[in-house]
């Protein structure tokens, strides 16, 4: 399980390598992966089918200290969804190759997301732990999310894609802290010890499953969350045909059955749920008969299915979960062909309106007769498989003979009526003849790989009607386990069969397809009458209540706590700082004997420089400046390490530091010179004494916080764990990538959001990867002139920063290779004269690849010396700082040609693949293994398996350098040039020099300009 699990996920991976190799026939190579699972499925039969069947049970380690483990169960309910997840998946893959065009756009990332959210699907049946299945869930929530919103250039599916997102994320939270609860509660976070033991009659532990109630049904689709699915069939029609029929909206109909064995006796349980599936079904089967559009009949159709599984899924007693898996299964092929033939219609006319079609059944008979069986089938017509589960349905629900079972079975016949009404209304609708409207005319044949889904789904609609005995073997698989209800026969279990004899669930199915056969005849008097009928509620408009409610609220709020004004912000935070640990603080007893101020005379030095540094920047009047004295109390916090003894955690600081300097100086060139003088209404004394009583606050706490400690400190453990486990001398970089690996791994996921968001509040148009290196093709739909192409004369020389703008001279060619070779730097003839430094050139020239080497050195050193990834990466992104300080912005992009994301994402991949890793060579992730031999010339050499998460650290942290250089400094650029140029088009060219000087003071420009007062043209 393990296995097929990563291999849908690298498939995923793989998607768009197949894809530029086969085009749109990679759906049919990726349809392996999945067709493996079905036939790994298939080998267990012998295993489910057997008198004692024993479950396959995987346990991976994942946090074994912590007994957290990811614990993969295949039992007889996991075996049956199986099935559907891998079967179904890769029918629909095969669909997919000829349901979209070959030109088509994003098909790769289509099939790549579809292919992980089969995976995510696939783990969560066989997730045996609450937090692993909340994991996988909540993964099945966002890849819907990205496949609804397939068109994302159509507002209906970005708006369907949010909709659902929300609606589910609801519930998925609400589940998350039900799940929380009953682990708590119960001990244990494995849901087969849970279900065994039962419901303990604990006010808690009902509490905690009405949440995880709430997020099943928000994620199948019932009252009141049905409205999101209706609104999802903006997506591509295999998306509607796997997640809306066959998989996604099946998960809460699963988390019931997986729990009503335990839980089924607990207090309103089957009531409720009884109460939401009728409501839905007859609310969806009612809706159904309203709609024109075959998508949306199917959808709502869906929606009332779902309430009659959730029904039967309820009870969870022997007989009635027969007749609930056999549903499950009959709907699964049914609704998939339904939902494939209308792909196939709207693909060939190009409507799905019922009113527009005529005579497609004459024009395409093979389609018809997918979509009339199928059609059968979902409304109980004999011999189908919806036929056998209708009756399964009545049977058992006649034998349990409980007011609620009556209840249940009122219900479905009422919902079955309907759906035999709206099954009748799409077969008309979608095939037959109407009069007045124009005749569907053939105009090509249906290829093999088109219509092989919804074939093989048919066959098997029709074929398992035939082989009752296979389908009844595979539905009490799991509900023999059950128990059995009191009121019934526990020597005869009940067992599916296409023929019972006659009985009164052969007379109720005729009762329901004679009413419901009725309404189709009458459906202009039922249209009528439910025309007539005043509106219900509105869940969608409601929906869009409460979205709106919270978008004005927000804006409330924000309008009177984001005044935009940075000293107010800082005082809110202190304030309430000041209080939470102030009043925490009033309640301590634990206080040290002893308060050691200072532990030798050399560390007064340190902490004087850092005082004095805090002083000044409260003094200083322009923003520069104030930076770099800021900076001192870093490079003091440097000196204080190193006195300590910390190598690691000075060389650290002192790049963290210089880095933090680089990039605020890149921020200010968008900022004044000089620090505003604001009209607060915060006046200096009560500033000064927020700032005091935060500062003795902090202190105080430090002091106690040193007191209270009672135990001896884990890290005295380290430099043993260090040594023995992790092979290393440096006990700082052995923790960071092996002790605590997962929380490094945490800090690099934040690191990536971080870098992701600084990109996207600045490039609101455009990418900072766009620019090209010198004599480069320009790429995609940048913005940007290349170097190679002459740009206009322009009247104002506007070169103030350390990188300025392309030559001006229209003659100006792109340096040759000869040129290249003798350059100090590539970009250097992008400068203008005034802003070159042939100094700071000559040693960025020297100096570059002495950083690269160092870092590299740092990288592989650092195990058992000062170093590692974290410190190597920012000396490599020194490195390309100074590329850019000394040549700009193309020589910044001569420096680095490949895109910060993806040296970003092969850091993450490296860790994560490091950690995946643990499980071949160990029983855990991120198990380490090391091998240690004598090379020639090299000696003794050591590797771990930790080097490889380092070398990915080191990535990320480059790529991060590398995107804010891009961002801050590059993108400030381009943005500080602009306007400058729009502002020199609009100035006269007699403009004085204090004028112009005047407006670059209010484009945030504060450095003054080499001024050449005889040029030409009055010009500057």
């Amino acid at each position: 399980m393990g296995v097929l699990l990563g291999s849908l996920f690298l498939a995923a991976l793989a998607a768009p390598l197949i894809f530029r190799a086969l085009g749109r026939t990679g759906f049919v190579a990726l349809s392996l992966v999945p067709f493996a699972g079905l036939v790994y499925s298939l080998t267990l039969i012998p295993t489910v089918f057997s008198d004692s069947p024993e479950p396959v049970v995987e346990v991976l380690g994942w946090m074994p200290q912590l007994s957290m483990s990811i614990v993969l169960r295949m039992d007889a309910l996991s075996w049956i969804f199986s099935l559907l997840v891998t079967g179904v998946g890769g029918l629909v893959f095969i669909y997919c190759s000829r349901y979209f065009d070959a030109d088509e756009v994003r098909l790769a990332r289509f099939a790549g997301v579809l292919m992980a959210f089969v995976g995510m699907m696939y783990g969560l049946i066989v997730a045996d732990e609450l937090l692993t299945l909340f994991i996988f869930w909540e993964g099945t929530t966002v890849f819907s999310y990205f496949l609804i919103g397939q068109y994302a250039g159509r507002q209906q599916s970005r708006r369907a894609a949010l909709q659902a997102l929300i609606v589910t994320t609801f519930g998925g939270l609400a589940m998350f802290v039900g799940m929380i609860l009953l682990g708590v509660q119960y001990g244990t976070g494995r849901i087969t010890e849970i279900v065994a033991i039962g419901y303990d009659g604990h006010g808690l532990t009902a509490l905690a499953i009405v949440l995880i109630l709430i997020g099943a049904l928000s994620k199948s689709a019932l009252i009141p969350f049905h409205f999101w699915l209706p609104g999802a069939m903006a997506a591509p029609t295999p998306v509607s045909a796997y997640l809306h029929a066959a998989a996604m909206v099946k998960a809460g109909i699963y988390l019931i059955l997986r729990l009503a064995p335990g839980f089924a006796d607990m207090p309103y349980w089957r009531e409720g749920l009884i109460a939401v599936g009728l409501l839905t079904m007859l609310l969806g089967g009612w809706q159904a008969l309203k709609e024109t559009d075959l998508k949306l009949i199917l959808a709502y159709g869906t929606v009332s299915q779902l309430g009659f599984m959730t029904m039967m899924a309820s009870f969870g007693d022997r007989d009635v979960t027969t007749a609930a898996v056999a549903l499950l299964l009959g709907h699964s092929m049914f609704k998939g062909t339904l939902f494939l033939t209308v792909g196939i219609i709207d693909h060939r006319v190009g409507t799905r309106d019922l009113r527009k079609l005529s005579g497609y059944g004459r024009s395409y008979p093979l389609i018809a007769v997918f979509g009339t069986v199928s059609a059968a089938s979902m409304a109980g017509l004999p011999p189908t498989m919806g036929y056998l589960a209708k009756e399964a349905v009545y049977g058992t629900l006649l034998d349990h003979g409980t007011k609620l079972a009556i209840v249940a079975l009122i219900g479905v016949f009422l919902g079955s009526v309907l759906t035999v009404a709206y099954s009748a209304r799409f077969v008309w609708g979608a095939f037959a003849s109407k009069p007045g409207v124009e005749a569907t005319v053939r105009t090509e044949r249906d290829g093999p790989l088109f219509t092989a889904a919804p074939a093989a789904l048919t066959l098997m609609t029709i074929g398992g009607a035939f082989a009752a005995g296979a389908i009844d073997r595979i539905a009490t698989s799991w509900s023999s386990q059950l128990p059995v209800d009191p009121a019934a026969d526990p020597a005869e279990p009940y067992h599916i069969a296409l023929w019972h004899g006659f009985e009164p669930a052969l007379l109720l199915s005729a009762l329901t397809i004679a009413a419901g056969l009725t309404m189709f005849v009458f459906r202009r008097q039922v249209s009528l009458f439910q025309a007539a009928l005043p509106d219900g509620i509105d869940f969608h408009r409601s929906y869009r209540r409460i979205i709106g409610g919270l978008e004005k609220t927000a804006a409330f709020v924000t309008a009177r706590t984001q005044r935009g004004s940075m000293p107010f912000y800082q005082g809110v935070i202190y304030v309430f700082a000041i209080g939470a640990l102030g009043i925490t603080l009033l309640n301590n007893d634990v206080w040290p004997e002893e308060v050691v101020w200072v532990d030798s005379a050399v560390q007064v030095l340190p902490a004087a420089i850092m005082v004095m540094a805090a002083v000044m920047v409260t003094r200083m009047t322009k923003r520069f400046a104030a930076v770099v004295v800021c900076g001192l109390t870093g490079y003091a916090m440097v000196v204080f390490f190193a006195l300590q003894g910390a190598p690691d955690l000075a060389l650290t600081q002192i790049l963290v530091e210089t880095i933090t300097i680089v990039v605020f100086v890149f921020v200010l060139r968008r900022l004044p010179a000089r620090i505003g003088k604001g009209d607060s209404k915060v006046t200096p004394a009560l500033r000064t004494v927020i700032a005091v009583s935060f500062a003795v606050v902090m202190m105080v706490l430090a002091v106690v916080a040193l007191g209270a400690r009672q135990h001896l400190p884990i890290s005295d453990a380290f430099p043993r764990l260090a040594f023995d486990g992790g092979h290393g001398q440096n006990i700082v970089n052995v923790t960071l990538v092996d002790i605590r690996a997962w929380d490094t791994m945490g800090e690099l996921a934040v690191v990536i959001a971080c870098a992701i968001g600084v990109a996207s509040l600045v490039f609101v148009t455009g990418q900072g990867d766009s620019i090209s290196p010198l004599g480069a093709p320009r790429r995609g739909r940048s913005r940007f002139v290349p170097v190679t192409e002459p740009v206009r004369p322009r009247p104002l020389d506007l070169s103030a920063t350390p990188e300025s703008r392309i030559h001006t001279d229209p003659a100006w060619e792109a340096p040759s290779a000869q040129e290249k070779r003798n350059a100090w730097l590539l970009a250097g003839r992008t400068l203008a004269p005034g802003n070159r430094s042939i100094v700071l050139e000559v040693a960025v020239r020297l100096l570059f690849h002495a950083f690269l080497v160092f870092s590299v050195y740092l990288l592989f050193a650092g195990h058992n010396n000062p170093g590692g990834g974290f410190a190597a990466g920012l000396v490599a992104g020194l490195a390309f700082i100074t590329r850019y300080l000394a040549g700009g912005r193309y020589e910044f992009a001569e420096a680095v040609r490949l895109p910060s994301g993806l040296l970003m994402g092969v850091g993450m991949l490296l860790a994560a693949g490091t950690a995946a890793g643990g499980f071949l060579w160990g029983d855990s992730a991120l198990q380490s293994f090391y091998v240690s031999t004598d090379l020639p010339i090299l000696g003794y050499v050591s590797f771990g398996s930790s080097v490889i998460f380092d070398i990915g650290v080191y990535f990320i942290v480059v790529g991060l350098v590398v995107g804010i250089i891009r961002s801050l400094a590059v993108e400030v650029d381009i943005q500080l040039v602009e306007d400058e140029d729009r502002i020199a088009d609009e100035l006269p060219n007699d403009v004085d020099t204090a004028e112009y000087e005047r407006i670059r003071e209010l484009l945030g420009r504060t450095d003054r300009l080499d001024v050449d007062g005889t040029s030409a043209g009055g010009r500057l």
